[in-house]
């Protein structure tokens, strides 16, 4: 049971905790949106770094929906899981040498999104863990 009773307003569980700030969690709801949708990088590559996050950033509700999927990988998703590995050991103060391999395979765009997606989906898993989010139960 998450550590505030749900708002009234929203479409999920998550939102429904933001919901008691309407401004709040449909911003935070359209910027998800535009996030995950296919931009520079396809919502799949997006996908499987959310799925990497979720593994260390403690959310439950997040880490129900499943780990890494290895057999979806081709080059710049295993690149990009691997930034995001390095995100969270080092707490975001990633070494110019790992921004140097980001650079071999991915454009300035692609980065920009990449580390755009990995700051707010962290910040959702980090809210998710604060209030003690739980998976749907079917």
């Amino acid at each position: 049971m998450a550590r505030i009773k749900e708002s009234n307003f929203g479409e999920t569980p998550f939102q429904r905790l933001l919901g008691y700030n309407v401004e709040v969690m449909q911003g935070w709801a359209h910027l998800g949106n535009v996030l995950e949708k296919e931009g520079r990088l396809s919502p799949e590559l997006k996908e499987q770094v959310r799925r990497t996050l979720a593994q260390s950033n403690g959310c439950e509700y997040c880490k129900a929906k499943g780990k890494p999927e290895l057999d979806k990988f081709d080059e710049k998703t295993s690149i990009s899981v691997a930034f995001t590995e390095v995100f969270l050991k080092q707490k975001g103060d990633i070494p110019t040498s790992v921004f140097k391999v980001l650079q071999e395979c991915l454009t300035e765009e692609e980065i920009s999104e990449l580390c755009a997606f990995i700051s707010f989906t962290t910040a959702s898993q980090y809210f998710g863990e604060m209030m003690k989010l739980e998976p749907v139960r079917k």
